[in-house]
Formats: C-alpha cells, sequence, structure tokens
C-alpha cells in the first residue's frame, strides 16, 4: 500500500483541529493491512495528534460496567508492576469490546505502557492541579459572599423567586432565604426587589460581577505560580524515542 493512500486515509478521518482518533487511527491500519506502529509514525510526520485514546490514556472516553473476569484476565498478562501492553489490552478487547476492557483497566488501577500508535512508552505520570476556593466573610466569621450564596442570587435572576431558585438547585427553601437574609444583614442596600418576579437589584448585579472576577483572578495567579513552582521542580514528561520515518516503512513494505 503507498504512503499516498495512508495519507488520504488518515487526512479523511482527521477532524478540523488535526486530530485523529485512536480508534480511527487503528481502523486505518487494518484496512490498509499495515501495522499502527506505521499510522502512528505517519500522523507524527502529518503533524496530526492523536485523541480519544480506546484504552482510556487521554481523552474521556466513557466508562461501562466493571466486570471482575475481565480485570483478572488482565492482572494475569500484566507484568510484574501491574503495567500491561497497549497491544496485549486490545488482544484481551477482542474476548468482550475496548470498552470493557478500558473500564477494567482504569477501575482496577491497570497501567498501559507503549503505545502501538506511539503516543507513549511508559505510562504517563498522575497530573497534578491546584484548586482554590475563594469567599468574602465578616468580623465574626460569618461567610458572606461564596460559591452557595452567588449560585442563589443567580438563581433568583434567573427564575424569579427564592423558592424557584431552590428547587432549581436542590435546595430547601428554608436554606436559600438564611442566605439572603444573612446577605441582606452585612450589606446596607437591597439586593433583590419586586415580587412577580423577584429580580436582583444593581448592587448585587456589581457584587455578583466582583466577585466573579476576583475568584477567576485568583484562580489564574494560583494556576501560574503552581505551574512555575510545583510543576517545574517535577520535570517535563518524557517523549517516546525517535521513530522510524513512516516514509521508509511504506518504502520497504511496497518494494
Amino acid at each position: 500500500m503507498s504512503q499516498t493512500r495512508a495519507e488520504e486515509l488518515i487526512e479523511r478521518y482527521t477532524s478540523d483541529d488535526r486530530r485523529l482518533t485512536c480508534a480511527n487511527a487503528h481502523k486505518i491500519a487494518a484496512k490498509l493491512q499495515v501495522t499502527p506502529e506505521e499510522i502512528g509514525a505517519l500522523t507524527r510526520e502529518m503533524d496530526i495528534r492523536i485523541s480519544a485514546c480506546d484504552l482510556g490514556q487521554f481523552g474521556n472516553q466513557p466508562l461501562g460496567t466493571f466486570r471482575e473476569d475481565v480485570y483478572r484476565d488482565a492482572k494475569d498478562i500484566a507484568d510484574e508492576h501491574g503495567r500491561i501492553y497497549c497491544k496485549n489490552a486490545r488482544l484481551l478487547a477482542r474476548r468482550s469490546n475496548l470498552k470493557t476492557v478500558r473500564t477494567a483497566l482504569l477501575e482496577g488501577g491497570i497501567d498501559v505502557v507503549y503505545c502501538q500508535l506511539g503516543c507513549f512508552t511508559q505510562k504517563r505520570r498522575s497530573r497534578w492541579y491546584v484548586r482554590t476556593k475563594t469567599w468574602i466573610e465578616n468580623q465574626n466569621g460569618e461567610l458572606l459572599f461564596g460559591k452557595g450564596k452567588t449560585e442563589v442570587l443567580e438563581a433568583i435572576a434567573e427564575h424569579g423567586s427564592v423558592e424557584a431558585a431552590a428547587d432549581a438547585l436542590g435546595m430547601s427553601r428554608e436554606r436559600a432565604w438564611e442566605h439572603i437574609r444573612l446577605l441582606q444583614r452585612n450589606i446596607e442596600d437591597p439586593l433583590v426587589e419586586g415580587e412577580d418576579p423577584l429580580t436582583l437589584t444593581t448592587k448585587a448585579d456589581v457584587l455578583l460581577r466582583a466577585y466573579r472576577q476576583l475568584k477567576q483572578e485568583i484562580e489564574d495567579f494560583a494556576d501560574r505560580r503552581f505551574k512555575e513552582l510545583i510543576l517545574k521542580e517535577r520535570g517535563q514528561k518524557t517523549s517516546a524515542p525517535p521513530a522510524e520515518p513512516a516514509s521508509q516503512m511504506f518504502t520497504e513494505q511496497s518494494a
């Protein structure tokens, strides 16, 4: 099979953002009767990224029902470190399906190594994230502004009453009114007005916008410093070793 034909199929299945799903890459390999390694190498030459790993190593693929028998089979062919080769995991999927194997691997904590498409050799390290919570309280430690109270105000603006807002949030109506009363005790200007519908005052709109901006700026700062201070210390991810050029592979096969 010529490299031109392979490139045509890859382009056909590639999305507008230059991504080719793992499933489609393997489909192309089977159609052309070449190895997944060859397709993976060619996608790298074409500057196309593989997405949505069938085995759940990247991309948010859906999970199914955990099956103990599939998990045991995966454990049986895993190495002494509890890792399974991509090729062996895909062979295992022939007894059931990829979704079932993906579920067993992820929920059973079995690592996958040596992607057939060359996306990774060793399993990627766990990813770290920084999380922040921002709230405003008074001198007595009473929470004035935070996630719960802003959600109540936003729901009132959307639904036109405290009762409807509480129902939409899955919150008791008394709890929703407690949020409003506590805010009102600490803020001189009224936050809601009218009756049917109940609407937010200009003061409430200003406070909501200011809180959202404050929260976003804190998150952005924390994320930036987290990358500088923590992720930098972890070092960069190790990329897979250079593969043989796809053009050479196809030339040798078709010779």
